[in-house]
């Protein structure tokens, strides 16, 4: 076998094809929603969503196989910026197709799986208490008006007329 399917417990072939069968379904999901809200065509954003989610693979399998302490995210974040970047053979085509998936239809597909993911561990959940609820309100009605605030002394700065 070779030494990338042994070793760390989510790096095994079933691990890998969970993770590959999720991302299929996390693509299609956001593919029909990205074709119903923004009307982008289903070919160009089921391949944008097919280069997402083979760079998503590729960091998640670098996390676990480079012997650093280094977070998914990190190489998720430093292939796409290397395969995008202005002058390399990749940055049009990468570019054109991810450009066609729109960033709320893959947030809203996230928090639905967030969503189900924490209704499979309900009592986890309620074990939070009432406390952890308003805390959970509270920062996500504090990043949302703060994001709208920023997002409003921008506006203001570049001289956009405010809606």
């Amino acid at each position: 076998m070779p030494d990338f399917l042994e070793g760390s417990e989510n790096v095994t072939v079933h691990g890998i094809f969970n993770w590959i069968l999720l991302l299929i379904i996390f693509s299609v999901i956001t593919v029909i929603g990205n074709y119903l809200g923004y009307k982008h065509p289903m070919t160009d954003s089921l391949v944008g969503m097919g280069i997402l989610s083979l760079i998503t693979l590729i960091g998640v399998w670098l996390e676990r196989e480079v012997p650093f302490d280094i977070s998914s995210i990190l190489y998720i974040s430093i292939i796409g910026i290397l395969i995008a970047f202005p002058g390399m053979p990749t940055s049009k085509f990468v570019l054109y197709y991810v450009s066609k998936v729109e960033l709320l239809s893959i947030v809203t597909v996230f928090l639905a799986y967030v969503g189900i993911g924490m209704g499979k561990s309900w009592d986890e959940f309620k074990a939070l208490g009432w406390r952890a609820i308003v805390i959970t309100v509270l920062v996500i009605a504090a990043t949302y008006y703060g994001a709208a605030i920023v997002a409003h002394i921008v506006l203001v700065l570049t001289g956009v007329p405010a809606a």
